[in-house]
């Protein structure tokens, strides 16, 4: 923990003629970023998997003609399949789950009030007028949703929104061409994880407002980076 505290601070310091009082902010922006690009080849990766997984389908849908009246030989031969192409189903799923020890480290850092027996300073920081350490229910009680705190929530709810609908757009998409209406021959357990993925992108609307505006700051800057990297890797 303070190592990440540390790193934080370091890249506030350099940050701070830029950024002045919202440095710390902008420090977290940019450790997501360098998350992000660490995680890039495993995205590259997952691209390649997609596409494989499209170029599946016709068998896929020879084995729904072949085993379509028995679910449970359709399944274990689209298992099969997988396996011979060496085509992971799940291997998506990699660069979201990397990320996760990131996004639990900024959400504990910012809401401790104390670090190796020290004062957490990093909680006196801001991003314009809202506090790093607190909430969007903080903001509401501090001078309400138009406060200086709370149009910092609304511009960030805003932006989010926007990320979330072209994620969302990008999921159908890319599920659709993936899964053809009638091809059936899902892997097990996968149907459920298919039909719930392009809502996930409004997840973090709802993460901003209950987390603390650190680690709402990850959250909003990786799934912007998200989007924009899928619109690439899948163009």
């Amino acid at each position: 923990m303070s190592v990440l505290a540390s790193l934080v601070e370091r890249f506030a310091a350099l940050l701070e003629p830029l950024f002045h009082a919202s440095a710390a902010a902008a420090a977290i922006i940019l450790l997501t970023a360098l998350v992000r690009l660490l995680v890039h080849p495993l995205s590259r990766a997952s691209a390649r998997g997609q596409k494989a997984r499209q170029a599946l389908q016709p068998k896929i849908a020879e084995l729904n003609k072949k085993h379509g009246k028995n679910p449970e030989r359709l399944q274990k031969a689209v298992l099969e399949l997988h396996a011979k192409e060496q085509v992971s189903p799940l291997a998506g799923c990699l660069p979201s789950l990397l990320q996760l020890p990131v996004f639990f480290a900024l959400f504990s850092l910012f809401s401790r009030p104390t670090i190796g027996g020290e004062a957490n300073s990093l909680l006196e920081h801001e991003l314009l007028a809202a506090p790093l350490g607190k909430r969007w229910t903080d903001a509401l009680g501090d001078g309400g949703l138009f406060g200086p705190a709370g149009l910092v929530y609304l511009g960030l709810f805003a932006l989010v929104a926007v990320v979330a609908w072209f994620g969302y757009r990008q999921s159908r998409r890319t599920m659709n061409t993936s899964m053809p209406a009638g091809a059936g021959g899902e892997v097990p357990g996968l149907g459920a994880v298919t039909r719930v993925m392009p809502f996930m992108s409004f997840f973090t609307l709802v993460s901003v407002a209950v987390v603390p505006l650190a680690a709402a700051l990850y959250l909003v800057t990786s799934a912007a980076w998200g989007t924009a990297e899928r619109a690439l890797l899948y163009r």
